[in-house]
């Protein structure tokens, strides 16, 4: 993937000549949810499908992450990247084990689901919609330097964390003939691949964000603040 051209500063209102092109976030945004996932792994494919119904959800940011630890098994997953693996170990850690599995889902940077499990992840998602997001993020286009504004507000009474701003970077659906391993002779299907992971910045919160970020492809986008080393997700909104 291409790099990404990022501006930082204050924001101290609205930037003249940009247009609001999402604002999911505030009170009851998207809720994010990652799959850890791999081409190689043969109890994969139910989570896999699982994602087609989430990407397909306005309340969802669905995005699938491909590991590599199963890539010694004889097929290498076409996807799959270390910083992806040491993301969810990052999330094991923060949950104090340094077991990880696939297929495992990440609720809200928070809650964990192992295995294709349906109505456990339907739970977690509705318990966290009901909660407001602690973030409101806004992301606007400024369509004359074919930048995109970034700015998040923290909203909430009590004092913020350290936090990440991260743009993310997805394909909305591939489709892999795989010939080799534990799903060897099976054409695949996977929705909202993550083909890069990028802090823009940390952030304490103390002031209002904002960041020109100028992506360097035409993929759909997602911005999503978080707690710092890997803790809740506090707010999100697309870049479509």
């Amino acid at each position: 993937m291409k790099r990404l051209l990022v501006g930082l500063g204050l924001a101290t209102g609205l930037l003249v000549g940009a247009a609001a092109v999402a604002q999911d976030a505030g009170p009851n945004g998207p809720v994010v949810v990652e799959l850890f996932t791999s081409q190689g792994c043969a109890a994969c494919p139910p989570a896999d499908r699982m994602m087609a119904d989430l990407a397909g959800r306005d309340d969802v940011i669905a995005l699938s992450l491909h590991v590599d630890y199963w890539n010694y098994l004889g097929w290498e997953d076409t996807f799959s990247q270390a910083i992806f693996t040491e993301r969810q170990y990052g999330y094991g850690r923060a949950a104090g084990s340094t077991v990880v599995y696939t297929p495992q889902l990440i609720v809200g940077g928070q809650d964990r689901v192992m295995g294709a499990r349906a109505m456990e992840l339907a739970d977690q998602i509705a318990a966290h919609r009901a909660l407001p997001d602690p973030v409101a993020v806004e992301v606007g286009a400024d369509a004359a330097n074919a930048v995109y504004v970034i700015r998040a507000r923290w909203m909430a009474s009590d004092p913020a964390p350290e936090m990440v701003v991260q743009l993310v970077t997805y394909s909305p659906r591939e489709v892999v003939e795989i010939s080799r391993g534990e799903n060897a002779g099976r054409v695949a299907e996977y929705h909202n691949v993550v083909r890069q992971w990028l802090v823009v910045s940390e952030w304490d919160g103390a002031e209002p964000f904002s960041a020109r970020v100028s992506p360097q492809t035409d993929l759909p986008h997602v911005v999503i603040v978080q707690g710092a080393d890997h803790g809740a997700i506090l707010g999100a909104a697309r870049i479509d």
